[in-house]
């Protein structure tokens, strides 16, 4: 596909999906004419459909269409066409409408193209009768080419509206000026509005600091003061050092002796205080007697 071409479909597409609100996957709707056409000259018809639209579509062939193919005996073309999606028109398969009648009634919906379909179809009468519908985009083969028709008349006048409706809508209204809509409780997609919560809003849950954890009361600080004060207080028990039976009685000697020596000195430290006892007593007694 040259560059121009692809450059004009796309901005096509764009108006269907902007316009119309077509969307990812385009259903396309086949007749058989356009379904033998590729079987005889081997195109490969979903390929061409895919890169004339430069996106996803979705093959779909109604019943009657399919009637039309068994009546042709084209054994490659039928095997060709159960490949797609099975569209229901609705219409009796014993007593089935034409192709062009039934694809017309399929698309067709009280004026409106409402399913939104892409047409692929080799038959001109249709084409002609589908471009009075607005927003059907109509694609035919011309010598193993795809091509995309352009927009046809009563698609621009949509799209026209639709454009000077998003530009103007709510700024120009003399009704609206200065008026604020009544809440019916519905937003703009037609929903239930959710009720806001009223009040002081918290902080972010991010942003604050994690709580500290509360210190326990001093009891177990005071409890350990406690005790060291009471193990102060209370004087320390002396450990007995368990000896031999031989050391037991050096030991008792040596205590023995030493309560002894000591002893020795007390009784000499008193006999010392007597002596200087006397002395005084003698020294005084003469000046009483010369007195």
């Amino acid at each position: 596909m040259r560059q121009k071409r692809a450059k004009s479909y796309r901005k096509q597409m764009g108006v269907y999906l902007h316009a119309f609100k077509f969307r990812e996957p385009y259903q396309t709707l086949l007749d058989d004419q356009i379904i033998l056409q590729c079987h005889r000259t081997a195109f490969d018809l979903e390929k061409g459909l895919n890169r004339t639209v430069q996106s996803e579509v979705k093959p779909m062939i109604t019943q009657c269409c399919m009637q039309a193919l068994y009546m042709s005996r084209d054994e490659g073309a039928i095997e060709m066409a159960k490949k797609f999606e099975r569209r229901r028109c609705n219409h009796n398969y014993k007593d089935p409408k034409s192709p062009s009648e039934c694809i017309e009634d399929v698309v067709v919906v009280d004026g409106k193209n409402k399913h939104r379909y892409v047409v692929a179809t080799l038959n001109e009468d249709l084409r002609s009768a589908l471009r009075g519908i607005p927003g059907v985009p109509l694609i035919y083969i011309n010598r193993s080419v795809m091509i995309m028709e352009p927009l046809s008349k009563a698609s621009k006048e949509v799209q026209i509206a639709v454009e000077s409706g998003k530009l103007t809508g709510g700024l120009n209204d003399a009704k609206l000026a200065g008026l604020r809509q009544k809440d019916d409780g519905l937003d703009a997609e037609g929903a239930p509005k959710t009720k806001k919560r009223s009040g002081p809003k918290g902080p972010n849950p991010l942003s604050v600091k994690k709580k500290k954890k509360e210190a326990k009361p001093s009891t177990e600080k005071e409890n350990s003061s406690q005790a060291g004060n009471t193990e102060e207080a209370q004087p320390k028990k002396r450990r007995r050092k368990h000896k031999k039976s031989g050391e037991k009685a050096e030991d008792n000697s040596l205590e023995y002796s030493e309560e002894k020596s000591q002893e020795n000195k007390e009784a000499n430290h008193v006999g010392a205080g007597a002596e200087t006892s006397l002395q005084s007593a003698e020294d005084v007694e003469p000046h009483s007697q010369d007195d």
